[in-house]
């Protein structure tokens, strides 16, 4: 394909990478210009929480590509800019410092920014976020000679820290407003096991509890919760959530709710303007609903198709949101969706007391999600096969061992 046109990225995340790379895979031979507000290369987050933070992984091994790739596939980075202003009609962007940039077509890729703490003392210092690796390196400056650590969200960015913290020795306590962690992520009952691993582990849970305030003289020494219980602190970790980086859309007259919405081929109502990635609430025609999702497969998923929609291919991005996470002794993938509460029943397969099981949510006799822990050798995929299916599966037969869940997912 030769082309003069400029294709412009805007957020030089994992969402934006792949994008790049996908364009240059689909043989796109314009300009790429990946502008991103950090100094970093574009780099992936889940090792933030994890590897990363707990010194196990270098630097170099959480980014996207080396710094020569982009110089090799003639992708122009633009780091440490903060793109102010989008003018749709002269297709143009505005950056911080003084500079334009045109555009024939545009992602964004923008990603999510934390939800901040809002009580009083939340200006502490001491008081952590976690979302770029300036987070990450000083969180584990913070955490690793020990101490006491608050978590405040037991989402999680704040089951995975408390879990580092803990590796570090640190005394944990975690403070949650619902009944069981990640509630609305999966109700109740796998939200309990979650409980029942942190408390093996030493961590202290309060749930059902609100935090009404962060105590210090300048830097942290507690939390006060809504029982009137002070939870001493030397450090406090805010894992309340993320919201959508939406501003550039909203500026530009974008449709907009809970992120920039666009169809399953990830297109705005601008046919020149793209989003994926966390900022992207896009239709998802597996569900039949729009589904906007923060984990590391969407972006790197959503990266890929988003470049190949870009270029006129025909796309349908409705894959079934997938993530994972390591905490302890206990590795675990889920994949599939459903509205808080959206499910008739669970069924476990497997020993659930030693930690190697399979859990499956069902909505009207249908697998909608499902995961595993510890159970590496089949892994997510028959759970996404079984959501893809749509099949209506026996409870019993999914919850034996010895019925293969391929066999399910023809039945």
């Amino acid at each position: 394909m030769t082309t003069e046109q400029t294709y412009v990225i805007v957020g030089a995340g994992l969402a934006g990478a792949k994008a790049a790379q996908s364009l240059r895979e689909e043989g796109f031979d314009g300009r790429i210009t990946l502008v991103g507000a950090e100094s970093e290369l574009p780099y992936e987050r889940p090792p933030l929480s994890k590897g990363y933070l707990l010194g196990k992984e270098d630097q170099a091994k959480v980014y996207v590509h080396d710094e020569a790739w982009y110089r090799e596939h003639s992708v122009e980075l633009v780091s440490g800019s903060q793109v102010t202003d989008l003018d749709r009609g002269a297709r143009r962007l505005e950056l911080d410092g003084g500079g334009q940039i045109g555009y024939d077509k545009l992602l964004l890729a923008t990603g999510a920014s934390p939800r901040r703490l809002d009580v009083p003392g939340a200006d502490l210092e001491g008081l952590h976020y976690l979302r770029d690796l300036g987070d990450s390196q000083r969180l584990r400056d913070a955490i690793k000679g020990g101490g006491r650590v608050v978590v405040v969200g037991a989402g999680w960015i704040g089951l995975e820290t408390a879990a580092a913290a803990r590796e570090y020795g640190c005394e944990v306590t975690v403070v949650e407003p619902r009944p069981v962690p990640l509630q609305a992520a999966f109700g109740p009952e796998m939200g309990g096991f979650f409980a029942d691993l942190h408390r093996r582990h030493g961590v202290d849970l309060r749930l059902g509890r609100q935090v009404t305030g962060v105590l210090g003289d300048g830097r942290v020494r507690a939390v006060a919760t809504d029982d009137g219980a002070e939870v001493p602190a030397d450090v406090v970790i805010v894992g309340v959530g993320v919201r959508p980086n939406a501003e550039l859309a909203v500026l530009s007259g974008l449709p907009v709710d809970n992120g920039v919405l666009v169809d399953a081929a990830l297109r705005t109502e601008d046919p020149d303007v793209y989003a994926a990635g966390d900022v992207a609430n896009a239709f998802n025609p597996l569900y039949g609903t729009r589904v906007r999702v923060e984990h590391w497969a969407n972006a790197l998923n959503g990266g890929l198709a988003a470049g190949r929609s870009m270029l006129g291919q025909e796309v349908v991005y409705d894959r079934p949101p997938y993530f994972f996470s390591d905490q302890y002794d206990v590795g675990m993938e889920f994949s599939g969706w459903f509205e808080p509460g959206g499910y008739d029943s669970v069924v476990v397969r497997g020993e659930r007391e030693e930690q190697a099981f399979y859990a499956f949510w069902l909505s009207g006799g249908r697998v909608v999600a499902g995961m595993h822990v510890n159970l590496w050798d089949d892994g997510i995929g028959p759970v996404q096969n079984l959501i893809r299916s749509g099949v209506a599966v026996d409870a019993e037969r999914l919850a034996d061992p010895g019925v293969p869940l391929a066999d399910l997912a023809k039945s």
